[in-house]
């Protein structure tokens, strides 16, 4: 999926829709693969963050009540987040958190720390947000079962001819389906909670400002979950030694140590959590990696659809990182099992 051109006029009516007429620069920024966004600077000396949502993945009702929802009740209780400024769908406009700056890839393990106890308090201060639950903005996101029907519908369409050159991966997901079910089994029955969860916890999703304090952004796909969705995409993330689409494998693997700091911070923040849940921590980082390299496959054979791309097999080397993460995390999975015990005392 490529990004939208806008012209100049596109982009002032759009801010004007919202009060702002006095802009001297708008320009690309981030590095998002779903929603256009810009940087805006203004005569007045504001700088604002201008986004188009894609509205062909997000119901823009629906996730415009979402955030107002968040945003407010988290200024209400005086916590730091993104502060929206107009709204006019499929447009909206936040203020520019200045002072902060966020990352791409985890360079230390205190930075993987701090990230887990963010996301960890974000749960935690949205724990009491008032009724009515908010609106599933992707229904099912993280849901392996249905991200396995959507696999198998994809490769059996086989829309851009290319399933005879992925019969490798889809073997390696056809070996891990008995465990696909184990976390929506156990939200459905009960045994596990239902809480309010980000749904996308990579590093570049916390901004660090000055003063110490973090700010969780992207908001999105802030909806109901669960809270080990949110830490399992912490360990598929934030324990990588490599980016995302890495194309050497062997530069791609999972870091212990990042994941012992993310635990540690993690069960220091959520202590919500349930015993059920908390023996499923390291589960929960294989699982959610294959989910999302199941995810990049399924792209990959329905044309590059939903992630943007900037070349013809980028969603398939994606796909390779996720799966030789996983394979990383199955070699140590009895380190971290243990990691996890020990934190959990």
């Amino acid at each position: 999926m490529g990004k939208r051109n806008f012209s100049q006029e596109e982009l002032a009516a759009a801010l004007a829709s919202m009060g702002v007429t006095d802009q001297t620069d708008v320009s690309r920024y981030g590095s998002g693969h779903i929603n256009d966004t810009f940087k805006v600077e203004t005569a007045r000396g504001e700088t604002f963050i201008l986004q188009r949502v894609n509205t062909d993945i997000f119901p823009p009702e629906t996730l415009k009540a979402n955030i107002l929802r968040v945003t407010s009740h988290l200024k209400s209780k005086g916590i730091k987040s993104l502060e929206v400024v107009g709204y006019e769908n499929p447009w909206r406009l936040y203020a520019f958190l200045k002072g902060c700056k966020s990352i791409d890839v985890v360079s230390k393990p205190e930075e993987a720390y701090l990230a887990a106890k963010a996301f960890a308090n974000f749960q935690n201060d949205l724990a009491d947000l008032p009724s009515p639950r908010l609106g599933d903005i992707i229904p099912k996101f993280h849901d392996t079962v249905d991200r396995l029907r959507q696999l198998d519908e994809a490769a059996a369409k086989d829309v851009k001819g290319r399933k005879a050159l992925v019969e490798k991966e889809l073997a390696f997901v056809d070996a891990r389906r008995n465990e696909a079910s184990k976390i929506v089994s156990m939200l459905s029955s009960g045994e596990i909670p239902e809480r309010i969860t980000h749904n996308d916890t990579k590093i570049n999703n916390v901004m660090f400002a000055e003063d110490g304090s973090m700010v969780v952004i992207d908001l999105d796909t802030t909806m109901p979950g669960s809270a080990l969705y949110d830490f399992g995409d912490m360990v598929r993330t934030s324990t990588a030694a490599a980016a995302e689409d890495e194309k050497d494998l062997s530069k791609v693997y999972s870091k212990k140590d990042y994941f012992e700091s993310l635990v540690k911070g993690y069960l220091e923040g959520a202590k919500f959590l349930t015993d059920a849940e908390k023996k499923l921590l390291a589960f929960s980082g294989r699982l959610i990696t294959l989910t999302i390299g199941i995810r990049f496959l399924t792209d990959y054979l329905a044309g590059d659809v939903y992630f943007r791309t900037a070349y013809e097999d980028h969603n398939l080397v994606r796909c390779h990182t996720q799966f030789k993460m996983v394979e990383s995390m199955e070699a140590q999975a009895a380190e971290y099992e243990e990691i996890v015990r020990k934190y959990s005392l």
